[in-house]
C-alpha cells in the first residue's frame, strides 16, 4: 500500500509546493505595490497644501479613500483573477492527462481483448478440428472392421465355390465405392445440415454415411472449409434466417437458368453479412477460390439430386446450413443478378 500511495503522495506534495510558491510570489508582488501605493498616497497627502481643498469635508474624504484604497482593491482582485487562471489550467491539465490515460488503457485492453478472443476462436476451431479428424480415424477403423472379413483360402481367380449360387462375381477394377449403396435422400439432406452437436446422433450417422459417397464427401469438404472461414468474420448460418424460395424455383435453378429469374434464391438479407462476405472475396483470394469452389460443387450436387427429389425433399434441402451458404455467396457472387 505504501508503494502505490508514496509516489502519489510526493508528486501531490510538489504541486502543492509548486502552487505555494506561485501564489506566494504573486502575493508579494500585490503586497508590494499596496505598501509603494500606500506610501505614495500618504506623501502625497502629508505634503499638500491644507488650503489647497475646497469643498465638503465629506465629499473630500471620500474621494481621498477612493484614491487610496481602490487601485489596492484592484492590485488583489488581479491577484484573485490570476490565481484562478491558474488553478484552472493546473486542473484543465490534470484533467487531459487522466482522460488520455483512460483513453490508452481502453485501447490497450480492448487490444488484449482482441487477441484474446482471437486466440480462443482458433484455439477452439483446433480442437473441433483434432476431434473431427479423431472421429473420422475412428469411423474409418470401425468400418475396417465391420466389414473385412475372412481371408479365403487361395483360389482361382475366376472360380466361384461350389455351391456359390448366392454369390456375385465382381469384376476386376470394382472398388469399395461401388459396392456402397446409394446414399437416401433425408441422410444426404441431414449430412448437408451438418450435426447440430456433439450429441447428435443421427447427424453423425447422417455425415458418416455421406462421407463414404465420394461426390458428396467433396460438397461437405468444400462447404466445411467455407463455413470455417465465414466464421473467423462471426458469420454463422445460425444466424441467417433467409426468405424461402419455392421448389419450383429451385428447379429452374437445376435446369439452369441463372440471374433475375431464380432471383429469389438470393433470400439473404443481413446486411451485414453480405457486407463482410463480399469484402472477404474482393481482398482474401483464398476465401475467393473456397467459395467458387463450394458454388460449383453444390451447383453440380443439386442438378443431380434435383432429378429425382421431391418439393418437401428441395424445401429441406434448401434449409440446411449449406444451401444457406450458397444462397450467401451465390448473391454476393452475383449469381442471382
Amino acid at each position: 500500500m505504501s508503494q502505490s500511495t508514496g509516489p502519489s503522495h510526493t508528486s501531490g506534495q510538489g504541486q502543492a509546493k509548486q502552487n505555494a510558491q506561485g501564489v506566494t510570489a504573486m502575493e508579494v508582488i500585490a503586497l508590494i505595490l499596496t505598501v509603494l501605493w500606500l506610501l505614495g498616497t500618504a506623501v502625497f497627502f502629508l505634503t499638500m497644501d491644507p488650503g489647497a481643498g475646497n469643498g465638503d469635508g465629506a465629499l473630500r474624504f471620500v474621494m481621498i479613500l477612493l484614491a487610496i484604497f481602490m487601485p489596492v482593491a484592484m492590485i488583489w482582485v488581479a491577484v484573485t483573477a490570476a490565481r484562478a487562471s491558474r488553478v484552472m489550467r493546473e486542473e484543465s491539465q490534470r484533467l487531459q492527462t487522466a482522460i488520455d490515460a483512460i483513453r490508452t488503457a481502453y485501447l490497450t485492453q480492448t487490444k488484449q481483448q482482441a487477441e484474446l478472443n482471437d486466440s480462443s476462436v482458433a484455439k477452439k476451431l483446433e480442437e473441433i478440428a483434432a476431434a473431427q479428424r479423431k472421429t473420422e480415424t475412428a469411423l474409418a477403423t470401425f468400418s475396417t472392421i465391420r466389414t473385412a472379413a475372412p481371408a479365403p483360402a487361395p483360389a482361382p481367380a475366376m472360380q466361384a465355390p461350389a455351391g456359390g449360387d448366392d454369390q456375385v462375381a465382381l469384376p476386376l477394377g470394382t472398388t469399395a465405392e461401388d459396392m456402397q449403396p446409394p446414399l437416401a435422400s433425408d441422410d444426404f439432406i441431414r449430412a448437408l445440415n451438418f450435426p447440430e452437436n456433439a450429441s447428435d446422433r443421427e447427424g453423425f450417422a447422417a455425415l458418416r454415411k455421406a462421407l463414404k459417397d465420394r461426390p458428396t464427401a467433396q460438397l461437405i469438404q468444400a462447404a466445411q472449409d467455407i463455413l470455417t472461414l465465414m466464421s473467423h468474420d462471426g458469420i454463422y448460418m445460425d444466424d441467417l434466417r433467409p426468405d424461402m424460395a419455392r421448389p419450383e424455383i429451385w428447379r429452374r435453378f437445376a435446369e439452369g437458368e441463372r440471374g433475375r429469374a431464380i432471383a429469389a434464391l438470393g433470400g439473404i438479407r443481413d446486411r451485414s453479412s453480405l457486407a463482410l462476405t463480399a469484402a472477404r472475396m474482393k481482398q482474401d483470394t483464398i476465401f475467393r477460390d473456397a467459395a467458387h469452389h463450394f458454388l460449383r460443387l453444390f451447383d453440380k450436387m443439386f442438378t443431380q439430386f434435383a432429378e429425382n427429389a421431391s418439393d418437401s425433399e428441395i424445401s429441406d434441402l434448401s434449409d440446411t446450413r449449406t444451401a444457406r451458404a450458397f444462397m450467401l455467396l451465390g448473391r454476393v457472387a452475383g449469381t442471382f443478378d
